[in-house]
């Protein structure tokens, strides 16, 4: 059996519906040889890299609100910090280094200094966690020995090369943008988030062509800053992975 990579994409609230792929990963018994996530993604994938199945993840998801993953920012760099997200690993998991996973696990983030992509595969798993999901202008950057990070998403918001790289031979994307409509947005979060992902839409179609299976769920009925629309995410999640999943070979 090809050893099988899952690569995570970005897409704020949205990344709900990573739980509801896990779900339909774990319905097919597909075994997940490495991970790579990017933002939300990231998120999603440090709990299942420490073994934390499917439900659990789910019951962590649905007791979140954004109060819970923000706190008020002193920083000139952005608004709010995301430092509780940290947190929230360090709960769950606790202070663990990212190489210390069951499942082999790396995350992107990009330097903000220089533009680059910054593979983070080892040191702190909450850091790492920050990084990749600091939405730039929201959140403040996070350091990391020496560099100013950001979210991957502006450099590869579905980290499918970063999982063949990682020794995948066979790679399952989940693109939570693919099929997303953008609508009028609702607040400043909303405009931030909009533009921030309109800049990543056209690399992202060229970088998921490399997947050897994309799950692009339709999620355009949902919003990207919504946390009431968690567990409906979740389930459509499952529903379209579920679908896109009996191609699995």
């Amino acid at each position: 059996m090809k050893k099988t990579g899952l690569a995570l994409g970005g897409g704020a609230v949205l990344g709900a519906a990573h739980v509801g792929a896990l779900r339909a990963i774990d319905d097919f018994d597909i075994r997940i040889n490495y991970i790579t996530g990017t933002s939300i993604g990231a998120f999603v994938a440090a709990f299942f890299a420490f073994g934390k199945n499917w439900k659990e993840i789910k019951d962590i998801a649905l007791k979140l609100k954004w109060i819970d993953i923000t706190g008020i920012s002193l920083s000139r760099y952005g608004l709010l910090s995301n430092e509780k997200l940290g947190e929230l690993i360090i709960e769950h998991i606790g202070h663990k280094n990212i190489e210390d996973s069951d499942i082999p696990l790396a995350m992107v983030a990009t330097d903000v200094a220089s533009g680059e992509k910054v593979i983070l595969d080892k040191g702190s798993l909450a850091d790492a966690v920050m990084a990749s999901t600091c939405i730039p202008g929201i959140f403040k950057p996070v350091e990391i020995n020496g560099k100013m990070l950001v979210d991957g998403g502006v450099v590869e918001n579905v980290p499918i090369n970063t999982v063949r790289k990682m020794g995948a031979e066979y790679v399952i994307g989940v693109d939570l943008n693919a099929k997303y409509i953008y609508k009028k947005p609702d607040n400043i979060l909303d405009v931030i988030i909009n533009s921030f992902h309109f800049v990543m839409q056209q690399s992202d179609k060229l970088q998921t062509e490399d997947a050897d299976l994309l799950i692009k769920p339709d999620l355009s009925t949902f919003s990207k800053s919504d946390m009431s629309q968690v567990d409906e995410l979740m389930k459509k999640g499952y529903e379209d992975s579920k679908k896109a999943l009996k191609k699995f070979a």
